[in-house]
């Protein structure tokens, strides 16, 4: 019950995240508080985690995400998302489940490269150390910083991520 609430949230989630390229608070709150309830009034052998692990899940999914939010790769939506999947599976499963995130999110950003035909938005900007009179320099690698340029920026629906990776962790995908 509890997983099969969390896929139809994810679902929603995802369809929201694909549309509009974000993801209403509107339902990762009250998603929250019923991966919350249904953990609290569950008990174990109903498959509830208890209102603690809940708690712990909800702050470890949202801590998961939280780096890559304060460095500008993710929106908030994400996050908020990835901490009421913590309150669904508790701090073990989030942690288990974050793996198959990650992986959901890279397939999905190659995909989104190769859709758009830009295949460079996966590289790093390489530096060029160029060593001139015995003192060694560092000059930039001119490449284009799709950032700055209008309408040439892929974003990628990381809630479709986090539902794909959910999914597969809840129905046991082995990843070996």
């Amino acid at each position: 019950m509890i997983g099969f609430s969390l896929l139809l949230l994810l679902c929603a989630a995802a369809w929201h995240d694909l549309r509009s390229r974000r993801i209403p608070n509107a339902l990762v709150y009250p998603g929250t508080a019923a991966g919350f309830l249904l953990n609290s009034l569950l008990s174990q052998g109903m498959g509830g985690l208890g209102a603690l692990d809940s708690l712990a899940g909800l702050g470890a999914g949202l801590l998961l995400l939280l780096p890559l939010y304060l460095l500008r790769a993710m929106g908030a939506g994400d996050v908020k998302l990835m901490a009421m999947a913590g309150a669904f599976l508790g701090a073990r499963g989030v942690t288990s489940a974050f793996i198959y995130v990650l992986l959901a999110g890279g397939l999905l950003a190659i995909a989104m490269a190769w859709r758009h035909r830009k295949p460079r938005m996966l590289l790093p900007k390489l530096e060029i150390i160029q060593v001139t009179s015995n003192t060694p320099t560092v000059n930039p690698h001119p490449t284009e910083d799709l950032a700055n340029v209008p309408g040439k920026c892929i974003t990628v629906p990381y809630g479709v991520a986090i539902a794909a990776g959910m999914a597969a962790y809840l129905a046991g995908v082995p990843l070996n």
